[in-house]
Parts: structure tokens; C-alpha cells; sequence
């Protein structure tokens, strides 16, 4: 409640940010008045840790428009009910915050919680006898052409089987030439096209492409999870731009990495039968399986922080070459974050 006194929470874009009010005791009239304030100006405002109506939250209520309740304090079958039940009657959305399970998650749906945080969405379900999807084979096919660096002509035959692929690959190069104000002839074939896109940029198209839901009817845990993943593999990619600059190559591998460690709960498939069908440098098959080279110390810092493992993540930063301390990560998530909301390079 401190920060929101401040005139710089005014210097966040309304559209971008939801601002959480976590409070002890019943909420004062200034912040009333400064919650009205910025909802008048746009800002969505989402109260943590309900325990239901009360004089605290009362006077809250008609201002938020998200609501956390945490299950690790309210798992009880009966007690998550009379929360839910308690603001049904209100235009809010709740958000279950510490979701650990899928059944956790599909208890909560039918409660009528349409938000959810938690570890489930970064955790690998592993379901005996599963096998690639088609569209996952195809993906990782193109995945495996691109990164043994074959000839144009064969990577273009592949995508002509998949006109699928190949409509959204124009649709990304047309993007990228109007994002780069690119103002030159337009794209005349699908060759060009991979061309322009750049093979750097095709292989990390096709790695994310491997964690997106298919279509509007695929797994709901699957978005969350793609965010996470491309989160991760920038923050590989920045650290390791920090640790050893201007090598664009271990950079391109990290980014690589942080993707395909989200493999697992994507796929419901262990790594290792991941990294049989997927043709990848030594350097990124051993963090992966291992933790263990220049990428897997810091794939293993990132598991450690997106747990919440402070002690773990200050045992691998003494280990770390490049003088890494936890602001190094705090930066490295704010400029990850900057770039996942589409406002970096």
C-alpha cells in the first residue's frame, strides 16, 4: 500500500498492470481515496490474501477487479467454497493463487475461478506409454533440419507439406517486416521468407511453437506454460550474455535450453526420451540432462529462483563465474519480462 501512495505507480501503463493491495488491518480513507483515484484512471486493482467479508475487505470490494485467494491456506474443500460462494454476486474475477495439482486447478474452475497461479503450470506430468502428436513429430522434424544448418531447399520442402505452418511463417515475416518499417520488395516465396526470418529466429519460433495449445479446445494449462517458457529461455539468454558478452552462439544455446526444459510438461514425456528425437548441441543436451556446462549452473539457478529456493539460488550464485548476486536476477527477470510484453528487443 506504501507504493501506491507514490506518484511513480502513474509511470505504469494501466493496461499492462494489475496493482495488488495486500493489507493487515482495515484500509485507511487515504488509500480508499487513492484506490478510487487510480481505478478512475484506469488501473485494475487485485486484493490478495481474501479471507472473506469483513471490515477489511468491505470497503475494498466495489474496487477490485480481481480477487487472490491462496490455497495454501485454503485448500479445505468447504471453507473454498464459502470464499467463492461470498463474491459471486460481485463483477469480480478470482484467482487462485498456489495451485499445485491439475485436480487443484479443476476444483477451483468449477468454483468459478477463471485465474490461476502455481507450480503445477511449470511441473512435468509424466503419463506412462505417451506418444508424440503428429503435430508435435512435424515440429520437432523442422526443429532437428533448422538446427543441423541443412540447405534452404530442404527446410522449404519440409514447411510445403505443412501449409499450416507455412501460413503462419508469412504471417510472421510479414509482422517482423512491418514491426522493422521494412519498406522493400515484398515477400516472394516461401524460401524468401526463411530467409528473411533468419534460421536463429526460425528455430525459436518452432521450440515455442512445441509448447502453444493447438487450437481453443487444447489443454488450458498450456498458455501459462508457453509464457513461462519463453520467460525462462530469455533469462538464460541475458545471463549468459552477462556472463560471456558477445557470444551470440552460447546465447542462442541458452535460449534453447531454458525452452526445451519446459519439454516435460509440455509433452508429458521425460527429458530423455525428449532428447532422443530432438537433435541439440552437446553443451544444451548436458544442462538439460545433467545440469551440468556454462548452461546447465544457470538452468539450475533458474529452477532454483522460480521456486522461491533462496538458499538454493545463493548456494549457485557463489558458484557461478561473473559475479552473479541476486540482483543480477531481479534485473535479468525485469528485462525478460520487458521483452515478453513486447517492449524490448
Amino acid at each position: 500500500t506504501d507504493f501506491l501512495q507514490q506518484e511513480a505507480v502513474e509511470l505504469l501503463p494501466p493496461k499492462a498492470v494489475v496493482l495488488e493491495l495486500l493489507l493487515d488491518g482495515v484500509p485507511e480513507a487515504k488509500i480508499l481515496t487513492r484506490c478510487r483515484k487510480l481505478v478512475e484512471r484506469g488501473y485494475s486493482l487485485a486484493l490478495t490474501s481474501y479471507q472473506g467479508i469483513d471490515d477489511r475487505s468491505r470497503p475494498l470490494l466495489p474496487l477490485v477487479a480481481v480477487i487472490k485467494i491462496d490455497l495454501r491456506h485454503d485448500a479445505d474443500d468447504g471453507r473454498l467454497e464459502d470464499l467463492a460462494g461470498s463474491l459471486r454476486h460481485l463483477p469480480v474475477r478470482l484467482l487462485a493463487q498456489g495451485v499445485e495439482s491439475r485436480e487443484q486447478m479443476e476444483r477451483c474452475r468449477g468454483l468459478g475461478f477463471a485465474l490461476f497461479q502455481g507450480r503445477h503450470f511449470a511441473r512435468a506430468e509424466i503419463v506412462s506409454g505417451r506418444r508424440l502428436s503428429a503435430a508435435h513429430a512435424t515440429l520437432i522434424r523442422l526443429c532437428n533440419l533448422v538446427g543441423r544448418d541443412v540447405d534452404t531447399a530442404l527446410i522449404e520442402d519440409a514447411f510445403k507439406h505443412e501449409p499450416a505452418l507455412t501460413l503462419n511463417l508469412l504471417r510472421i515475416v510479414n509482422s517482423v517486416g512491418r514491426l522493422g518499417n521494412r519498406s522493400t520488395q515484398p515477400v516472394t516465396s516461401l524460401r524468401h521468407a526463411i530467409t528473411l526470418l533468419g534460421r536463429r529466429q526460425l528455430q525459436r519460433w518452432l521450440s515455442l511453437l512445441l509448447l502453444a495449445p493447438g487450437d481453443e479446445t487444447a489443454d488450458p494449462t498450456r498458455l501459462p506454460l508457453l509464457q513461462v517458457a519463453a520467460l525462462r529461455g530469455r533469462m538464460m539468454e541475458l545471463l549468459i550474455d552477462a556472463q560471456k558478452p558477445r557470444d551470440h552462439k552460447l546465447a542462442d544455446l541458452a535460449f534453447i535450453t531454458g525452452i526445451l526444459s519446459m519439454m516435460p510438461s509440455a509433452l508429458g514425456l521425460p527429458i530423455e526420451e525428449i532428447l532422443e528425437q530432438i537433435a541439440v548441441e552437446r553443451e544444451v543436451d548436458l544442462a538439460l540432462r545433467e545440469h551440468e556446462g556454462r548452461l546447465g549452473s544457470i538452468l539450475a539457478l533458474l529452477e532454483c529462483f522460480d521456486n522461491d529456493d533462496a538458499a538454493c539460488c545463493d548456494r549457485l550464485l557463489a558458484t557461478i563465474p561473473g559475479h552473479f548476486d541476486r540482483q543480477t536476477l531481479n534485473t535479468g527477470l525485469s528485462a525478460a519480462l520487458h521483452w515478453l510484453n513486447g517492449s524490448g528487443d
